[in-house]
């Protein structure tokens, strides 16, 4: 490590010799671009190094580097790293739209001193034809029709002020070339983190059972008696076999009073954007492979997806900060 540093330091000692006098002549902003130019010149000799050991001894920090290249660049150039990194995250987002991609960009355009404000980038999406259109939902997976008890809303006026305060229950369908999917999720109001899922080729009950005993592994049951269930009035919600687990842990039962998707607007917001962003485009010919990429999709939803309903932080994000 001290020959390589020595060597690091001999090499700058050159630089700086060769060009004294020319620093001497031409003022600060010479100055900087010779240094630029000998970073550059000392990451290609010693490509071993960091940026941060080779531009320390220069006085140049990392942010100041990547901003001197940044205004090396042609408006071109600068649009083209912009797309690149664009397409990285779509590839984990694939169909995220612009408000957070500039969200999760934000941080590293900085770090490489690339300034672009969030109606540029809209602009520089619209001219590569990258701008999400949203699907519209044409489906209805309820049944309300049935003889099993339809509980009151009790969240109608509520204010959410805490995660597991309320959960929210729905079920969502997904045209793969498998055919006809269901999932059924269940997602916390306040944190919009999705607590339990499970996927199925058919409507049974017993698939949204399994969403909830998912859900219901991460609290015990003493928060249970703190928290309300919140679904629509289908026959999946209300029968016997799912409301025994729901009354297991003390969990409060309410249901929409009809067949508005208001009632439920969290639940069909989640459902819109996990299928818009992460499945629908996705090629599916088995329920395995359909599986996997819901769980990948629920685990970037969860873990890296801005949301402008929690300050622009991931649910996973804002629960830990409320936990605290």
């Amino acid at each position: 490590m001290r020959e390589g540093t020595g060597a690091i330091s001999a090499s700058s000692a050159l630089l700086h010799h060769r060009h004294t006098g020319c620093r001497a002549r031409t003022g600060h902003r010479h100055r900087k671009k010779v240094r630029y130019q000998a970073i550059q010149l000392l990451r290609v000799t010693h490509p071993h190094f960091r940026l941060r050991q080779v531009g320390g001894l220069f006085g140049f920090s990392r942010q100041a580097f990547y901003q001197h290249k940044c205004r090396q660049l042609t408006g071109e150039e600068k649009d083209e790293q912009v797309l690149s990194l664009v397409e990285r995250l779509r590839s984990d987002h694939p169909r995220i739209g612009g408000k957070k991609l500039y969200e999760l960009m934000k941080e590293e355009m900085i770090g490489k001193g690339i300034k672009m404000g969030r109606d540029s980038l809209f602009d520089l999406l619209a001219a590569n034809h990258l701008l999400i259109r949203k699907r519209k939902r044409k489906m209805v997976t309820t049944f309300s029709r049935h003889r099993f008890r339809k509980y009151p809303n009790l969240i109608k006026g509520l204010v959410i002020l805490r995660p597991n305060q309320v959960w929210v229950a729905d079920i969502t369908y997904w045209l793969t070339e498998a055919g006809y999917l269901y999932i059924s999720l269940i997602t916390d109001a306040y944190s919009r983190r999705i607590m339990g899922f499970a996927l199925a080729d058919n409507l049974e009950a017993v698939h949204c059972r399994r969403a909830l005993e998912m859900a219901l592994k991460q609290i015990t049951k003493r928060m249970g008696k703190n928290l309300i269930h919140h679904s629509d009035r289908g026959i999946q919600y209300s029968c016997d076999e799912y409301v025994q687990v729901v009354d297991s842990y003390h969990i409060r039962i309410s249901m929409t009073e009809n067949s508005d998707p208001l009632e439920n607007s969290i639940a069909e917001r989640v459902n819109g954007i996990l299928k818009q962003e992460y499945l629908s485009h996705q090629p599916v010919r088995t329920l395995d492979e359909a599986y996997d990429l819901l769980e990948r999709g629920v685990f970037l939803y969860n873990y890296k997806r801005p949301h402008l309903s929690c300050n622009m932080l991931s649910p996973m994000r804002l629960t830990l900060l409320m936990d605290r």
